[in-house]
């Protein structure tokens, strides 16, 4: 009698690549074409493209170090064994206290879709915010094997919609509504792309994941791979679509207008569906990546030990979600009491992410077999995103308190004896 051996418990493939996705693929291809075509005109394509092909060596670098050093740690681990405790604590605070602030813009985006479609306005976003929070911490209450199935549903039904939406629009594209080409200046194509690394932020994310991988070694390569060619085809699909289709005509909601150009005003709800769908896809693997990272940092003493339960590979980290999850409803609940828009701490977090990447990719160069492609893809990465780092400028505020914080914490700690992550069974 022959005992088949069940494969081993984490995500394949296609779950890892649906995470990626969700990750890159977030909330931004709602309205960021829209947004980065008001301040470059047409030539805010340059800008997606630019973003595209950084993002071809960016996803390579966290790629290989995901299958070199897999480790729950992500990011944080990388700046260990490149740098040292102290940078590793900052780029992991950086990371894991960003991802609260980021989540009620997040989800905002698809509150503000709902509420155009049911009414309620503001109120209506903020409840659905709220709702969404919730449901993206319920999902991943129950592991990552349960949130990498449904992120894979969640991935297929986007990217039939967005397929369509662009397939459907293209018929009404006017090559009059590329010129001019550059209407605010050349420099403009630089604005554009720093408010459109918040549509490119995410490869980082499920970096935090790569233990939890079957195989991390050969698998997170594959899913990397695969996803970098989904969103390339969907964010340049759109953004092309909005210039050229929608011209200085585009709306807050060019996907909406997209859809509505090909199927009439009955297609409009079907906007909100996909709204939703990328919020969750977005924030599920951001939560998932982050109540890891959490865990990793208590594991590591970079964060009190108590946030160290469920740190090891096919444990839930069940600790770190519900502080991911309080201080993202903590972080909604200023800005139902203070009225602020939503979406106006969205270049603080982006600030933080960017910082993130510098540090990712300068720990790559110094981790990563020297003169190999993916060493040189890691350097092309660490000079590009200094370059935009000098762009975020003043939106940095937010990263330089997260990391004095930090820095405040590995002197409080220093010189004590870290627990090794193998003696911490529940913490």
């Amino acid at each position: 009698m022959t005992i088949t051996q069940a494969p081993p418990a984490g995500l394949n493939v296609p779950q890892g690549a649906a995470l990626t996705v969700g990750a890159v693929l977030g909330t931004g291809v709602i309205s960021l074409p829209a947004l980065a075509a008001r301040a470059a005109g047409p030539a805010s394509l340059l800008a997606w493209l630019a973003l595209v092909v950084l993002s071809v060596p960016l996803a390579a670098t966290f790629a290989a170090l995901g299958a070199r050093h897999p480790d729950g740690g992500g990011v944080s681990t990388y700046a260990r064994r490149a740098f040292g405790t102290r940078a590793a604590t900052v780029v992991g605070w950086c990371f894991y206290f960003a991802i609260p602030i980021g989540a009620p813009p997040a989800a905002g985006f698809a509150g503000a879709y709902v509420a155009d479609t049911v009414g309620g306005g503001r109120h209506t976003q903020l409840l659905t915010a709220g709702l969404l929070i919730v449901v993206v911490a319920a999902m991943n209450w129950y592991g990552v094997r349960v949130s990498g199935r449904a992120q894979l549903a969640i991935a297929a039904v986007l990217g039939a919609l967005l397929l369509v939406a662009t397939a459907v629009s293209l018929p009404h594209a006017r090559l009059a509504h590329l010129t001019p080409f550059a209407p605010h200046g050349w420099l403009a194509v630089g604005s554009a792309a720093a408010l459109l690394v918040w549509a490119f932020a995410g490869w980082e994310a499920v970096t935090s994941l790569s233990a939890d991988y079957r195989d991390p070694a050969r698998d997170i390569t594959r899913a990397t791979g695969v996803a970098v060619t989904v969103v390339a085809v969907m964010y340049l699909g759109i953004a092309f679509a909005t210039v050229a289709v929608l011209g200085d005509g585009a709306s807050k909601a060019p996907l909406s207008d997209l859809l509505v150009l090909g199927f009439g005003e009955v297609a409009r709800p079907v906007t909100t569906l996909v709204a939703v769908l990328l919020s969750v896809g977005a924030m599920n693997a951001y939560f998932a990546g982050g109540a890891r990272l959490g865990a990793a940092l208590g594991r590591d003493g970079a964060l009190p030990v108590w946030f160290a339960r469920g740190s090891l590979a096919g444990e839930v980290p069940r600790r770190s979600l519900m502080v991911v999850t309080g201080y993202s409803l903590g972080c909604l609940l200023v800005v139902a009491a203070t009225g602020i828009p939503l979406e106006s701490s969205l270049l603080l977090v982006t600030g933080a992410f960017t910082l993130v990447y510098v540090v990712g990719t300068a720990a790559a160069i110094r981790l990563l077999p020297r003169g190999t492609w993916v060493w040189r893809g890691a350097v092309v990465s660490f000079v590009s995103t200094l370059g935009l780092l000098a762009l975020t400028g003043t939106h940095l505020l937010a990263a330089a308190l997260i990391s004095l914080g930090a820095l405040a914490w590995t002197l409080r700690t220093r010189g004590r004896v870290m627990t090794p992550p193998a003696t911490i069974p529940g913490a």
